[in-house]
C-alpha cells in the first residue's frame, strides 16, 4: 500500500507530561454520566433490527458459484475463516439484547466495558486469532492497512470491470454497494470467465464488507473499501477492523447507530462470558447452533458440545443483571486460545496506542484490562492525551503527521506473554475496585 508521507523535518512531538494529558481531555467520567450515554435511557431501542445486520439473499448463492482458482486466492490472502462464516451468515440469529446490555457498559472515553471488578475490551491479538486474519508483529508496520491519500473508489474497483454503467451501479456519494459487485460475480461465474483474480477481490468485497465492517444497508465506505483491497497485497488489516468496531461500540453506547463486526463482538462474548468448554459433555449446546461459535469454535479449543453459563439468562433486563454483576470468576480472562500468545502494550504512560484506519485514529488501552492481559490489578490508569476517537483528513499534512507518530508508537511498543495465572494481591485487589467505582454506573439497576 502506498505510503505517501510529505517530507516533514520535524521530529515527532514528545510527550509532555501527565499534568499536559490531564489538561487536554477531561477526567474520566462515571458511566452514567456521560452525556448521551444509553446506560440512561434504557428505552431508547438501537439495535434490534437494523438493516445493516440482515440477512443478504444474495450472499451464500454467489458464494456456491466462486470457481476453485478463486476460492484459493481467498485462502492465500488469509480469509478462510471470513468464508466460513460468509457462508453460514444467514443461519447466524444475532441475540441483540446481550449486545445491548454489553453496549451499555461501553465506556466512550476508555474504549473498554467497566465491570465490577474489572475492564475488559476486545484485544487486537483475540480479534485476529478469532477471525483468522493475518497478525500483526512488532517490525511489520510497513503492512499495516490504511492510506495518507485521497481514496479513488473507480480505481480500485477498475480491477474488477471498467465499464462506467457497471461503476455507477456500484457506488454513490462515498459509499459502495455490495449486491451489484456480488451480481457481476454472478455473471462472470456463470459464463464460466478465467478472471478468478478479479472474482477473488471482488468476493472478498463482498465478504468483508459482510462480516468485517458492515455499515449501512449492504454498503461500505471509500475508507473501508480500500482497507479490504489492501488483503491482497498481503496487509494487515486487523486494527482497522477493530477500530471500526470501537467506534461503531461508541457510537452506539451514545445513542447513535451500532455499526462494525457484530460477528467478531459476539465471538468475543461467546469465548468471555457466553460459553465454557467442557470434555465430557455428551449433548451439544443448543444455544450455540445459531452463534458464530458453531462455526469456527474448532480452531478457538471450543466445541459445539460446551457449557453455556448464560443458559438461562433471557432478555433485556436479566442480561442486564448479570452483565452488571459479573465477577472475575464469571469471565474467562484468558481463554485457551490465548494462552501463551504475544500481545501488544504501550511501553510506558505517555506512549499510548492507538488503532490505524482510513476513517479515524481509535485509542487502545490494553494495559487498563490487567486479567486479560495476564498480570495483576493495580491501579486505574489515567486517560491518554490522545482523544478517544480522531475523525482523520486523509491528504491533509497534519493526518500525516498524525498517522506517522501513531505508527512510531506500535514500533517502539512492549509485549508481552500471556501467562495462564495470575498472582494477585488482596491489598492491591482491593484499592484497584475501590478506584474502578468511580467510574461505575449508578442510579439504575435494570
Amino acid at each position: 500500500m502506498k505510503r505517501n508521507y510529505s517530507a516533514f523535518a520535524e521530529d515527532i512531538p514528545a510527550y509532555s507530561g501527565p499534568k499536559v494529558a490531564r489538561e487536554t481531555h477531561a477526567d474520566l467520567k462515571r458511566l452514567s454520566a456521560i452525556p448521551g450515554h444509553i446506560y440512561a435511557r434504557p428505552d431508547l431501542q438501537i439495535l434490534p433490527g437494523q438493516r445493516r445486520f440482515s440477512k443478504m439473499p444474495w450472499l451464500v448463492p454467489m458464494l456456491e458459484l466462486l470457481p476453485p482458482a478463486s476460492i484459493s486466492h481467498l485462502k492465500e490472502w488469509g480469509l478462510s475463516t471470513i468464508l466460513v462464516l460468509a457462508k453460514n451468515y444467514n443461519k447466524l440469529v444475532h441475540a441483540w439484547e446481550s449486545v445491548t446490555a454489553m453496549v451499555e457498559l461501553w465506556h466512550p472515553q476508555t474504549n473498554s466495558f467497566i465491570f465490577p471488578e474489572f475492564e475488559a475490551t476486545i484485544l487486537l491479538e483475540e480479534l485476529e486469532i478469532m477471525l483468522g486474519l493475518p497478525r500483526y508483529q512488532r517490525g511489520e508496520e510497513s503492512a499495516l492497512s490504511y492510506t495518507v491519500d485521497q481514496i479513488n473508489s473507480w480505481s480500485i474497483l477498475a480491477y474488477i470491470t471498467t465499464k462506467k454503467n457497471d461503476l455507477y451501479s456500484m457506488t454513490s456519494g462515498m459509499h459502495v454497494h455490495l449486491l451489484p459487485i456480488a451480481q457481476w460475480i454472478t455473471s462472470q461465474c456463470k459464463r464460466k470467465t478465467t478472471n478468478y483474480t478479479a472474482i477473488a477481490k471482488a468476493a472478498t468485497i463482498c465478504i468483508c464488507g459482510v462480516i468485517l465492517f458492515p455499515e449501512a444497508n449492504g454498503a461500505i465506505s471509500f475508507g473501508n473499501l480500500s482497507i479490504i483491497d489492501s488483503i491482497s497485497e498481503g496487509m494487515k488489516i486487523g486494527q482497522a477492523v477493530l477500530g471500526f468496531l470501537y467506534a461503531g461500540l461508541t457510537s452506539a453506547a451514545l445513542g447513535g447507530p451500532f455499526y462494525g463486526s457484530v460477528v467478531a463482538l459476539e465471538l468475543w462474548m461467546g469465548m468471555h462470558i457466553q460459553f465454557r468448554a467442557v470434555e465430557d459433555l455428551t449433548k451439544e449446546c443448543k444455544t450455540m447452533l445459531n452463534h458464530p461459535l458453531a462455526y469456527v469454535g474448532g480452531r478457538l479449543h471450543m466445541s459445539p458440545r460446551a457449557w453455556c453459563k448464560t443458559a438461562q439468562v433471557k432478555g433485556i433486563h436479566a442480561w442486564r443483571q448479570y452483565l452488571r454483576s459479573l465477577t472475575v470468576a464469571d469471565f474467562d480472562m484468558r481463554p485457551r486460545f490465548m494462552h501463551g500468545r504475544t500481545i501488544h502494550l504501550p511501553q510506558r504512560t505517555g506512549l499510548a496506542l492507538r488503532l490505524l484506519g482510513n476513517g479515524a485514529l481509535v485509542s487502545y488501552n490494553p494495559d487498563r484490562c490487567h486479567l486479560q492481559c495476564g498480570v495483576a490489578r493495580t491501579v486505574v490508569p489515567l486517560l491518554s492525551h490522545f482523544p478517544p476517537i480522531q475523525e482523520r483528513k486523509r491528504g491533509d499534512t497534519q493526518d500525516e503527521r498524525d498517522m506517522r507518530s501513531t505508527v512510531v508508537h506500535w514500533e517502539g511498543c512492549a509485549t508481552s506473554a500471556i501467562q495462564a495465572e495470575v498472582e494477585e494481591d488482596d491489598e492491591a485487589i482491593a484499592e484497584y475496585i475501590e478506584a474502578l467505582k468511580k467510574l461505575q454506573p449508578t442510579g439504575r439497576d435494570a
